[in-house]
């Protein structure tokens, strides 16, 4: 079984420098969408230095979604960015981007699922049908929707998917419009927030059926993987220990995040990182690995579901090369 880890320092550069003449490599990176506390692991790196020590000046800037995040890794406006791995997969296997490649798993787990409140009297993944959930159009969670039903035992088709905006999804559910929604799972905390009356969330986790998919994958360019692997590499393992940190240190991290971006609630981003905490490792034996044969199931599990063509590979979506096999 190959896995896919993070790399070492390259011989061309020493880990302390970013380059020759001892000048800091500028890199951008995009938050996967917005900046809730499930993000802070990169303010949480840039702040305790771990960018600083890999040679590295970051500009961490606010992402929009995996959509818009990809497109600007292909454009070159972009050199990182974390992006749901099989929306990633999906657009990427269709031939809507070129360019980008994985190098690294945020999460081992996925956190794609269905969210509601306590009050719908759904615990179980048989009690969607004869519901009403929303959910943005042409969202990972509908997508996956079929898939996840047939493995949880259910009648997909007993289930209405109400096409519902991102940013009012949490308060339609809240308001009873619909009676669950897509979300993803750290966003319990926002759900309750949002409801504003003491119901409490309650989260169907599509990784509890479909157990081999990741959540997000560290993107970067095919240029960058090629050219400058090295950066790649650094860019990486500094991320990665500001994740470690974030989750050994959640309410540190908090304050980090909200020190950067003063209009935030510390409390529910704090709440978020207890929540990732579980997903970011799984059974993996260290943060950011990829399964190769994992990945190949994902493939095989898109192309049964008719959601890329046949003939997809790993190497078509994780740089496998960019770092030794564990």
């Amino acid at each position: 079984m190959a896995v896919v880890a993070v790399a070492g320092c390259s011989n061309s550069e020493e880990s302390d420098g970013g380059n020759a003449s001892g000048e800091l490599t500028k890199v951008t990176y995009l938050t996967a969408f917005n900046t809730f506390g499930r993000e802070a692991y990169a303010y949480v790196a840039k702040e305790k230095g771990f960018f600083a020590e890999e040679g590295l000046d970051v500009d961490i800037q606010v992402g929009k979604g995996s959509g818009e995040n990809m497109s600007a890794i292909e454009s070159g406006a972009a050199d990182f960015a974390p992006v749901d791995s099989t929306g990633y997969m999906l657009v990427k296997g269709s031939g809507k981007v070129k360019g980008v490649t994985a190098i690294a798993a945020i999460q081992q787990r996925s956190m794609v699922g269905i969210m509601t409140l306590d009050d719908t009297g759904i615990t179980t993944p048989k009690d969607l049908e004869g519901k009403k959930m929303g959910d943005q159009q042409g969202a990972t969670t509908t997508i996956l929707f079929p898939l996840y039903a047939s493995a949880a035992g259910i009648d997909a088709s007993k289930v209405t998917i109400v096409p519902t905006e991102a940013g009012v999804l949490a308060g339609a559910l809240a308001q009873k419009k619909v009676d669950a929604i897509g979300q993803f799972v750290v966003g319990k905390p926002l759900i309750e927030g949002a409801a504003k009356d003491g119901r409490k969330a309650v989260s169907l986790p599509f990784s509890d059926v479909l157990t081999d998919l990741y959540g997000h994958f560290l993107l970067t360019s095919d240029k960058m993987a090629a050219e400058k692997p090295e950066v790649a590499q650094k860019f990486t393992r500094a991320l990665l220990k500001g994740l470690e940190f974030s989750n050994s240190n959640p309410k540190e991290s908090a304050d980090i995040l909200l020190k950067a971006v003063p209009t935030g609630n510390a409390t529910i981003a704090a709440a978020e990182m207890e929540i990732m905490k579980v997903y970011t490792l799984g059974d993996a034996p260290k943060l950011g690995v990829v399964d190769e044969a994992r990945v190949a199931k994902v493939v095989a599990l898109l192309e049964s579901a008719n959601q890329i063509p046949a003939g997809k590979t790993p190497a078509d979506f994780v740089k496998i090369d960019l770092a030794p096999k564990a």
